[in-house]
């Protein structure tokens, strides 16, 4: 299995604190890069910038890459850009939280 799949199921452990969906299923990972280092690249935003979990969210999802084997080191970057919507939901998490 490939790193950045090792990855995703390790994102898929990782629950918003307030919304009973993983990171990854929310929509929440725009974008996985690994380097041949071991250096993980993740951009990811939040349901909202003004998200009270924020720090324990994103401190999550670093300890959660770092675990993976291969990796190094992660960089996370938070963008708003584009901003979340519910469109980014997969549709295991729409079915989960009755929105399907």
């Amino acid at each position: 299995m490939s790193v950045e799949k090792n990855i995703v199921l390790a994102l898929k452990q990782v629950y918003d604190p307030e919304i009973p969906v993983n990171v990854y299923d929310l929509g929440l990972i725009y974008e996985i890069k690994v380097e041949e280092d071991g250096k993980a690249s993740i951009k990811m935003t939040l349901t909202a910038p003004n998200c009270p979990m924020a720090d324990q969210l994103l401190q999550d999802v670093y300890d959660a890459v770092l675990d993976v084997p291969g990796i190094k080191d992660v960089a996370l970057e938070l963008t708003f850009d584009p901003p979340w919507d519910k469109n980014r939901m997969s549709e295991e998490a729409l079915l989960e939280l009755g929105m399907l």
